[in-house]
């Protein structure tokens, strides 16, 4: 009213025209102060009258447009139109809709992830891809799972997903839960036989798991948020991740972030869900709510047993009037107020009879749909006068409303939408769980899960006359029937376990499309092939001494979460209210704001200190200081950088143990003390404020993503040795996985005592030291011999690679055998963790690069196009990495050197495959010194002759040495040491010549003025 109340005022009438108007007019004055009145107008005249009527007009106009089969009014019990089986008959006036299509309430709109699918099937069509040798699985160990969660705590979602996991055991996976903080459910985990880790809390953010032990992560609810940290880092940025999302609160709330500046905000969660293999919801709401953040791998897997759950312990009060409630579809669209005037018709006969009669109790209908901002209410109002309703009968409520105390109030419940959606109606399943008698349409999301006249009632869609003998046969002498109370309660029952099978199957069909398992994991089995019992129903029986101690209200502890996270966000303490999210720290925020005022005016004053500096005139020297000083300039330019602590320390020690790694999430389990050093394989990965090897400077191969990919953590072998002399200055060398630290494999401070003093007492002589085992491997739980590990990890193809390499290599046309490698009880060394005398080191490293040479030569062009290769089932672009693991057992027991296994943890060693044994049995002259440095200068000469067309890789993984190479440097260095010495003899030529040519400039006189001086006391 107050825009009403408010308006532009008019002018005052002057008396002559109010005279004019009384005499012309004698009896339009009084009517128009009442009307003037009315319309709150002080004046009132023909054109006001007119505009009115034709306001008024159009909007019957267009009232009776969108509503005309409401306003036929007919006090008979049934329609006098004849209704048919076979199609939806409507009035007369009615007819042009269903010509129009309005009646066909979006039956054709689904929703689909295209995307998604499309790379399911891309992937499923890629997998049969042909190579010239055929790959194997040999399934020595199950797939692994890891489930994340926030919280243990008793609620639906973790008895969803301890149902999902009991099927993936029966189907051959294994499973490991994770959580932020413990709960009540640890214990049912562990009486699955499931392991249980609760996660510091402290540090949720780093990584101190290795990921990539598993074959798929499965992150549940939002608040596991903390995790993606280190999802989203190297390398487990390719690792498989299904991230489930169950709540609406971060939908809601990232609907504000536009306008109160949180895009930062936005564009984080934006980035979490894009890293996501996988985001799956649990109904087709939440994908459109979710719509902002879609990077298209949403995907919905119906089914959640939180209905059932939340009606378990509720009790309802008696009451005395019949409720019925009629409910609709989740979604909005223009057919929905019809399907509601529809029904309301088809209900009134029942209000007819049941006021014909004298019941203690009154009916009343609820209807539940529309938004509560529009004019919905108005609308269903109209509706219920036109067909005659008594007043209050039917009443409108939105479905923002609180619609559990609504359905709990109800004694029947009407589905009353005709849209044909993907999964059963969350509302219905709802009321279901109430106990109520339901009522419903036969479409084809509905028929699948209720019986009709078992656990629910079930109508034609296109003959409401029954749904009418339905109510009627459910309400008798005004109350709910007792066969209705029993069908309600038979639905009650159903709903416990309703769409269970679909869940579990659903997550067993998406986990076989989106794992992409390795040569030794065993497949899953199908679905199909589990027990019925256990895919049909939710794991209740786990849960019923837990219901007590479920959280009070899980979207309360959700919004809690979501406020924490913006507050983080928040910039200003202003915010953080506006949020409801209180800011602790705003006193400490301010001092940080005057400490970074203080920093910048700082620095704007030593620029301009410095800038006025250099503009002073300063003394530069003499010549002969500024060729001094040059020549120190010479002297140390080739120094690589200052030595800082670490490196002074490990000078004085025999052995420096190397770390290769590959991103920031390996740094929490890479060592900081002088025994190790960190080899990153990567620039932007790299450890700040350590003295961390670059690979990728030491050897420009690794510029190129390929190599560094596919040559993984052996790589660092050729990094290392390339120019070792001005890096490696101990005796021994050593290499430990970052992975062997994640497993707790790596060498304790005991063990690298023990290490160190076999090295300095040469109590082994020339050995290779390793600590960790490839029988205690997990990729080996039946501690398989080592060709048939190799194979087991390579598709099935390790003896035939390195059969083909070996020929290529040593030019060798016929190979009929490999190198053997005894089964004699002993073991081998696995995951690149030992060490070695530097100068073996280097033997090694010249063998490694002709066998990468080799076996490159073979994968190169095949690999590089379609990133496949026969060492693996699937794509892979770590081909080479896991034949090369096992390489240097190979060259280690043919080149006839000890190996000794250390203990890690107690440092205890035990030589395998005794040399004494290996007589008759090793390849001696295939892997001897002089046969593979004859090979090596060979190449060397020929990469130096620049005789080899095409792509060739050894040149590019060390350095080229051989005779004519060493002679060619000698050369060039003398004639540049005397183009050197020529250059400063000139230099002092061109000093002395320019000192000897200077003259005398003399003392400058000034001359005195040519008018003579004037005094400051002379007048003229």
């Amino acid at each position: 009213m107050g825009s009403l109340e408010s308006g532009i005022p008019f002018k005052r009438d002057t008396a002559a025209a109010a005279s004019w108007g009384r005499q012309q007019h004698p009896f339009s004055q009084r009517n128009r102060s009442r009307l003037s009145r009315f319309f709150l107008f002080k004046k009132f005249n023909y054109i006001h009258l007119i505009c009115t009527m034709g306001v008024f007009f159009f909007f019957v106009v267009l009232f009776q447009m969108f509503l005309p089969g409401l306003v036929v009014i007919d006090k008979s019990d049934k329609p006098p139109w004849r209704r048919s089986k076979k199609e939806l008959l409507l009035p007369p006036d009615l007819v042009v809709f269903k010509e129009r299509g309005v009646f066909d309430f979006g039956e054709d709109v689904r929703l689909e992830p295209t995307k998604l699918l499309m790379k399911f099937r891309r992937d499923t069509s890629s997998d049969g891809f042909n190579l010239t040798t055929s790959t194997q699985r040999f399934g020595f160990r199950k797939p692994k799972l890891a489930l994340v969660f926030a919280d243990l705590l008793a609620d639906p979602e973790q008895m969803k997903m301890v149902a999902v996991s009991n099927t993936l055991l029966e189907i051959g996976y294994a499973i490991e839960v994770y959580s932020l903080e413990d709960g009540p459910v640890h214990g049912v985990w562990q009486q699955m036989g499931v392991s249980v880790t609760i996660l510091e809390t402290k540090h949720p953010s780093s990584c101190v798991i290795d990921w990539l032990s598993y074959d798929g992560v499965i992150v549940n609810s939002l608040e596991a948020r903390s995790m993606f940290t280190c999802f989203m880092q190297e390398p487990f940025k390719s690792l498989p991740l299904v991230w489930v999302i169950n709540e609406k609160t971060l939908a809601v709330r990232s609907r504000q972030y536009n306008s109160t500046g949180h895009t930062e905000l936005l564009t984080d969660w934006k980035k979490i869900f894009s890293r996501a293999s996988v985001v799956v919801f649990h109904d087709y709401l939440l994908p459109i709510l979710y719509s902002e953040f879609d990077a298209g791998n949403f995907y919905v897997i119906p089914g959640s047993p939180e209905e059932a759950w939340k009606a378990k312990t509720l009790d309802f009060p008696r009451k005395h009037d019949i409720v019925i409630s009629v409910v609709g579809s989740q979604f909005l669209y223009k057919g929905q107020w019809l399907e509601h005037a529809l029904l309301l018709q088809a209900l009134r006969p029942l209000v007819s009879d049941y006021n014909s009669e004298s019941y203690n109790s009154n009916l009343k209908i609820i209807v539940l749909g529309g938004e509560s901002a529009s004019n919905y209410s108005v609308a269903i109002e109209t509706i219920s006068q036109n067909l005659t309703y008594p007043k209050d009968a039917v009443k409108h409520v939105s479905v923002a409303g609180n619609v559990d105390k609504i359905l709990e109030s109800s004694d029947l419940v009407i589905y009353g939408s005709f849209l044909e959606e993907q999964s059963f109606p969350e509302i219905l399943m709802k009321a279901m769980a109430l106990g109520k008698p339901v009522v419903a349409p036969d479409l084809l999301s509905i028929k699948k899960h209720v019986d009709d006249r078992v656990t629910g009632y079930l109508f034609p869609k296109k003959d409401l006359e029954i749904l009418l003998k339905i109510v009627l046969e459910v309400i008798t002498e005004g109350k709910i029937s007792p066969l209705a109370r029993n069908i309600g309660l038979m639905g009650k029952a159903a709903v416990k376990n309703m769409m269970a099978m679909e869940t579990i199957e659903g997550y067993a069909v998406l986990l076989e499309n989106i794992l992409k398992l390795s040569s030794e994991v065993a497949s899953p089995k199908h679905i199909q092939t589990v027990p019925p019992k256990l895919r049909e129903g939710w794991s209740w029986h786990l849960f019923e001494t837990l219901m007590n101690a479920s959280p009070d209200n899980r979207t309360a502890r959700s919004y809690e979460f979501i406020a924490n996270v913006e507050g983080r966000w928040n910039h200003t303490p202003g915010e953080a209210m506006k949020f409801g999210f209180v800011n602790d720290d705003s006193f400490v925020y301010e001092i940080w704001e005057d400490e970074r005022y203080l920093q910048v005016i700082n620095s704007k004053k030593r620029q301009e200190d410095e800038e006025l500096k250099g503009r002073v005139l300063q003394y530069h020297g003499t010549w002969e200081e500024v060729y001094k000083n040059a020549k120190r300039a010479d002297r140390n330019k080739n120094d690589l950088h200052e030595r800082d602590e670490g490196e002074l320390l490990r000078t004085g020690q025999p052995l420096c143990i190397y770390e290769p790694y590959f991103g920031e999430g390996t740094w929490s389990f890479l060592h900081e003390y002088p025994l190790y050093r960190g080899v990153g394989m990567s620039v932007k990965g790299r450890r700040t404020g350590m003295d961390d090897i670059d690979a990728s400077s030491r050897l420009p191969l690794f510029n190129n993503p390929y190599y560094r990919d596919a040559l993984g953590d052996f790589g660092a072998f050729f990094a290392i040795s390339n120019k070792i002399d001005r890096l490696h200055r101990n005796s021994w060398i050593g290499f430990q996985s970052w992975r062997a630290t994640a497993r707790k494999e790596s060498l304790s401070r005991i063990a690298e005592n023990a290490l160190l003093n076999a090295i300095k007492t040469r109590k082994h002589g020339d050995a290779l030291y390793f600590w960790v085992r490839m029988d205690k491997d997990p990729r080996n739980p039946l501690q398989k011999p080592f060709w048939s590990f190799c194979d087991s990890i390579n598709a099935g193809n390790c003896r035939f690679a390195y059969n083909e390499t070996l020929k290529k290599m040593y030019s060798v046309k016929n190979v009929d055998s490999l190198p053997p490698m005894p089964e004699d009880g002993d073991t081998w060394s696995v995951m690149q963790s030992w060490a070695l005398p530097t100068r073996s080191f280097l033997e090694f490293v010249m063998f490694s690069r002709m066998f990468v040479d080799s076996l490159d030569a073979q994968m190169y062009e095949e690999h590089h196009r379609t990133n496949r290769c026969y060492l693996s089932l699937t794509k892979d672009k770590h081909c080479y990495s896991r034949l090369l693991e096992l390489l240097v057992n190979v060259w280690a027991y043919h080149s006839a050197r000890r190996i000794v296994y250390v203990d890690p943890g107690t440092g205890l060693m035990e030589e395998q495959h005794i040399q004494k044994n290996r007589r008759g049995k090793m390849w001696v002259q295939w892997f001897e010194y002089t046969t593979l440095k004859t090979m090596d200068e060979d190449l060397a000469e020929e990469a130096d002759s620049d005789r080899r067309v095409g792509h060739w890789i050894w040149p590019w993984t060390g350095e080229v040495v051989w005779r004519g190479s060493l002679e060619k440097e000698r050369q060039r260095k003398n004639v540049e040491k005397e183009e050197k010495k020529k250059r400063s003899k000139d230099k002092l030529n061109r000093m002395r010549n320019r000192n000897s040519r200077q003259k005398v400039i003399g003392k400058y006189v000034k001359p005195p003025p040519e008018n003579g001086a004037v005094t400051g006391n002379s007048t003229l």
